[in-house]
Formats: structure tokens, C-alpha cells, sequence
């Protein structure tokens, strides 16, 4: 069984390309974004784009400039795309039920050669799914949405803190809970067994202030 499992930071940040795709210059936006972030504290991050999946060079080219401003700063995680984690020499793929297998992208990863053991991240919405999930070749698990969330079109049924509780028992993996999350429900998601919570819209107006609340918060 896989069992190299991460140390998530307890704010688990992810970037949606939406939020910056009406301004002038996306990428540059978003580059100062996430230096925001890291400098607030931020250790990882995660870029995703779920409005134009078919804009692949826009989204390489972003992740190239994330991946420039946070080498040796900042893990950085890619979301769906393997092809993309490579081409952008990210840290690893956070991957969904749609996407491509765990195993499969475990097995690309391992046959690239230059010594970086990349991170793979895996998305479940229920029970069955997480327990199938703690027989691949991840590092970590997530669940949800834990709370009702507008990040994506068209979302699973919210499992609530108490599914939450319920993934706990199920997987040694650590686990990400997401979905709605913020500063101010944050700290029962964790108290229910989550190791981490990720978060996409509560940091977005204020992100160093969001990150310093996340912080202390979670402790």
C-alpha cells in the first residue's frame, strides 16, 4: 500500500483562474496574488481553472509564472491537469473523480527522471469513494463540499461537518476538507478531524489579512 503521506499546512490555498480572468492582465494578477499569500505565510498553493478547460496554453503559462515566484518558496499543486504538473515542473496534481486515475498519474510521475517525488491529491464526495481512495496511490485525501459552495457549476450534495467526522474514521490519509469554508466555520471543520481546509473565495478580497485570520484561527 502507497504510504507516503504529506504534512498539509492547515490553510490549504487554492487560486481559481476565474476570479482574475476580467483583469487586464490575469497572470500578473495572479503572480501577485499568491506573493500576498506567502508572504502572509502560505507554504502551498493551488492553481485551477475550471471556466475554459480548453485554454490550456493560458492556463500553462500561468502556472509557469506561479511556478516561477514560488520555487523554493511554496509547494505548488496543479489541479486536473498531469500534463500540465509536468510541462509547469510543478509539485504535484490534485486530481478529481473525472480526471485521470491516481495510479495512472502515480505511474507517470514515477517514470520522469528528475528526482522529485510529486504529490498527487485525489477529490471524493462520499464515503465509498474515500474508502476506495485509501487504497491508491495519494498522499492525501479530500472531502466535500463540506458546506454549500458557488466555486463550482455544478456541485455535489454537501456531506456537512458531519460527513466530515465520518471521512475521519475512514481514511489514515491526511484529509482536506472543502467547500464553502471560511474563517469563520474553519475551525469546527477541523475540530471534527479534518487536517487541513482548503479555501477559495474568503481569501480573495483581503488575502493577507484572510491568511493571518486562517492562522489564527487554526493554529
Amino acid at each position: 500500500m502507497y504510504t507516503n503521506h504529506m504534512t498539509l499546512p492547515r490553510p490549504y490555498p487554492i487560486i481559481d483562474f476565474s476570479y482574475f480572468a476580467a483583469k487586464a492582465d490575469p497572470i500578473s494578477a495572479i503572480a501577485g496574488y499568491a506573493e500576498e499569500m506567502m508572504s502572509a505565510g502560505m507554504t502551498l498553493l493551488q492553481l485551477r481553472d475550471k471556466s475554459q478547460p480548453e485554454a490550456l496554453r493560458r492556463f500553462l503559462s500561468c502556472a509557469r509564472e506561479l511556478r516561477r515566484v514560488t520555487r523554493d518558496r511554496a509547494t505548488l499543486m496543479m489541479n486536473d491537469r498531469v500534463d500540465l504538473c509536468l510541462a509547469a515542473e510543478a509539485d504535484g496534481c490534485h486530481l478529481g473523480q473525472d480526471d485521470l486515475s491516481p495510479t495512472a498519474a502515480r505511474r507517470i510521475f514515477d517514470t520522469v527522471k528528475d528526482e522529485k517525488s510529486r504529490i498527487i491529491g485525489f477529490s471524493t464526495h462520499n464515503l465509498d469513494q474515500l474508502r476506495e481512495a485509501d487504497t491508491l496511490p495519494v498522499d492525501y485525501v479530500a472531502i466535500g463540499p463540506v458546506f454549500a459552495t458557488s466555486s463550482k457549476m455544478n456541485p455535489d450534495p454537501v456531506v456537512g461537518v458531519e460527513g466530515v467526522r465520518q471521512a475521519r474514521q475512514v481514511t489514515r490519509k491526511p484529509l482536506i476538507a472543502i467547500g464553502g469554508i471560511t474563517r469563520q466555520n474553519c475551525r469546527q471543520v477541523i475540530d471534527c478531524g479534518a487536517d487541513a481546509v482548503a479555501v477559495i473565495s474568503d481569501l480573495f478580497e483581503s488575502p493577507a489579512k484572510a491568511v493571518a485570520d486562517f492562522l489564527r484561527v487554526l493554529g
